[in-house]
């Protein structure tokens, strides 16, 4: 398997998860199994089969995030010689030079995104056409909508 990159924020997300899940989720699960199993006749107990279901989620979920964070590459941007272009983990202030709009987003990895909050995926046509850029110049970014085209503002490592 390839390394997955991840910021030190999504690491850290991935970790607080991972305790969560263990520590809060997978107990609350085997009680409420234990529970359903003293109703008695499992075959048609309701409570049982839906416990057991959360049981299999939450047991996935944890190898999931094991898997990712063994594999993961965590990348402290604060601690890049990027020179002021833009790399995996920057943040870029963007100005959409039809509209005049700005936005901000970060470049992230592919489990971290969320386009809502500004995080976007190293894989994303955006982030692509970022990379590598430094203030001052222009992305050409190709989307289903058709071309746009944006300045970049500025470029942080936070």
């Amino acid at each position: 398997m390839n390394k997955i990159p991840l910021t030190v924020r999504g690491a850290e997300k991935l970790r607080e998860e991972l305790k969560r899940l263990k520590t809060e989720e997978r107990p609350r699960v085997i009680q409420a199994i234990a529970e359903a199993r003293a109703h008695g006749d499992l075959k048609e107990n309701a409570e049982y089969h839906a416990a057991r279901e959360q049981q299999s989620f939450i047991e996935g979920r944890i190898k999931e995030i094991e898997g990712k964070l063994s594999h993961a590459h965590i990348i402290d941007v604060s601690r890049l010689p990027a020179n002021g272009k833009v790399v995996f983990g920057a943040t870029v202030d963007l100005a959409d030079e039809d509209t005049g709009a700005e936005i901000t987003y970060q470049i992230v990895g592919e489990d971290e995104a969320d386009i809502k909050a500004g995080l976007i995926s190293i894989n994303s046509p955006i982030a692509r056409a970022l990379i590598g850029k430094e203030e001052g110049e222009v992305a050409r970014v190709v989307t289903p909508g058709g071309e746009r085209n944006y300045e970049i503002v500025e470029v942080r490592y936070e």
